[in-house]
């Protein structure tokens, strides 16, 4: 592999950052707002999208809370980030039965920033910003093993996505 592609592979994963819970808006976003918001964080990753349709069969499903006055909220945002990122390796059944087990293990804004900190630092590892995996949080349950599991596949997934493309891209620059 050239420098320059793994240069191109690396920075989707550098570029890549989700808010703070606290800095997710609670002020209520309409569905076309939240979309947009949720998309732009995910936007360096690629490919890696919600559409208005999908979060209407997300709340349809109960997978997310329904909107309060057709505005979505914090916790249904962060819960969205969850799912743009988890679809990628999972079946919606088997999100909706996570969201079941975090619930009764952790609050909305703990196991956020559990899933925020666990996303970047795997991010990081799988595509070689750093050498090792740190460890996230203080305590080591059952939950947060499996939500590193669902984000080490996650980010394999997302890796190979992003080698493949700059492939592509490479292949069709050389005569």
């Amino acid at each position: 592999m050239k420098p320059e592609m793994k240069e191109t592979i690396a920075a989707a994963a550098r570029a890549f950052q989700l808010p703070a819970y606290p800095d997710i808006p609670d002020v209520g976003l309409y569905l076309e707002q939240t979309v947009k918001y949720v998309n732009g964080y995910l936007e360096p990753l690629h490919g890696m999208e919600l559409t208005a349709s999908m979060v209407s069969n997300y709340v349809k499903k109960g997978i997310i809370a329904k909107p309060v006055r057709k505005q979505y909220h914090r916790d249904q945002i962060a819960c969205l980030f969850f799912v743009a990122v988890a679809k990628i390796s999972m079946s919606m059944e088997d999100i909706d039965l996570l969201f079941l087990l975090q619930q009764r293990s952790y609050p909305y804004d703990i196991a956020y920033e559990y899933f925020r900190a666990e996303l970047k630092n795997v991010l990081d590892f799988v595509f070689g910003l750093k050498d090792h995996l740190d460890s996230v949080g203080r305590d080591h349950t059952e939950e947060k093993q499996l939500l590193r599991n669902v984000i080490i596949a996650v980010a394999h997934k997302i890796y190979l996505d992003q080698y493949l493309a700059a492939a592509r891209a490479e292949q069709t620059e050389t005569p």
